[in-house]
């Protein structure tokens, strides 16, 4: 009796390196503060950086300045070589060199991840292997012949875009009183001793404005988004704001405001809404004297999309399903 035993180096995807690569590793690099650190965030760095071209050639979405691997905080105090794939999760790419038999996989990242795919890098760093893959990992060390290949790599995200993951805020259950921790009711942020916002029901009082004589039949909640040092320690309040018009029709509002002693967004924040592929459907960026910006739109039951808030070169994205 015989069996096949997937090899990597069998099946491997040769990929070259970009010189726009090599540059930006080194650039995230030289912000490292010990040799030891300014490797690692080379070698993951080109990691994802392999990993997103080879999706982008199977057409497959990504948002690369979304992940963790590209937040200047996380990449210094985490072993993260994480890349955002909108509307399914983070998938983490871990390197390894021409020698290698096992993969070091940090346990900070054995959750919250759609999968484990690992790169060989060579030496030169002209070029990688995209080994394979595993869905899960419970073990610092992976062998490499555990291993699915490169084709059930694929495969695997098509499955998952299937159906919603279990990250997806279902909008469908806020109908009935369930919600996913961290959406609130706008008066519950506006009361927080924790957040500690100067919102003066000003969100609560536009929606009742743009719709004065027509009673709300659905829900709201609303979230606080940290972008960090990028405007001032002030998170900013992303308010979702459902009605049903049908059993399969649902309107949805977003709106995204300041808080805090803040009047007006940032200058060039942006409030995207991106389909189930990853591609814009609808785009707001706040101007100069925005207190607020919102984007409309209708969906069917069990569609899915996800809400992007962007400001410069900092990204939070958060998945939905009517």
């Amino acid at each position: 009796m015989t069996h096949a035993i997937y090899q990597p180096e069998n099946f491997a995807v040769p990929l070259p390196i970009a010189q726009l690569a090599r540059k930006t590793a080194f650039m995230f690099a030289n912000q490292q503060p010990t040799p030891e650190k300014a490797k690692q965030v080379i070698l993951n760095t080109l990691a994802v950086w392999v990993v997103n071209e080879y999706l982008q050639m199977m057409e497959i979405a990504t948002e690369l300045t979304a992940s963790d691997s590209w937040n200047p905080v996380i990449r210094l105090c985490a072993d993260v070589a994480d890349l955002a794939i909108p509307s399914l999760g983070r998938l983490e790419c871990r390197p390894v060199d021409n020698y290698a038999h096992t993969c070091f996989v940090p346990p900070e990242t054995w959750e919250e991840r759609i999968g484990y795919v690992v790169v060989q890098i060579d030496e030169s760093l002209q070029e990688a292997k995209l080994l394979g893959f595993v869905p899960s990992v419970t073990t610092e060390e992976l062998p490499l012949s555990q291993l699915q290949s490169p084709e059930a790599f694929i495969d695997h995200l098509g499955k998952l875009r299937q159906s919603p993951t279990s990250t997806s805020v279902n909008l469908r259950q806020w109908l009935t009183g369930i919600f996913e921790s961290g959406w609130q009711s706008i008066e519950a942020l506006q009361n927080s001793q924790e957040a500690g916002l100067a919102y003066a029901f000003r969100s609560a009082e536009l929606f009742e404005q743009q719709a004065p004589n027509k009673p709300h039949s659905g829900t709201r909640r609303a979230k606080l988004l940290d972008l960090g040092i990028q405007i001032a320690d002030k998170p900013l309040m992303l308010i979702v704001d459902i009605s049903p018009q049908t059993d399969e029709k649902t309107s949805i509002r977003l709106q995204l405001h300041p808080t805090g002693n803040q009047i007006y967004l940032p200058q060039g924040v942006q409030l995207t809404v991106l389909d189930d592929s990853g591609s814009v459907f609808l785009e707001a960026q706040a101007r100069s004297a925005d207190n607020y910006i919102q984007l409309q739109l209708r969906g069917d039951a069990g569609e899915i999309f996800s809400v992007r808030v962007a400001f410069n070169d900092i990204s939070i994205t958060e998945q939905f399903v009517i």
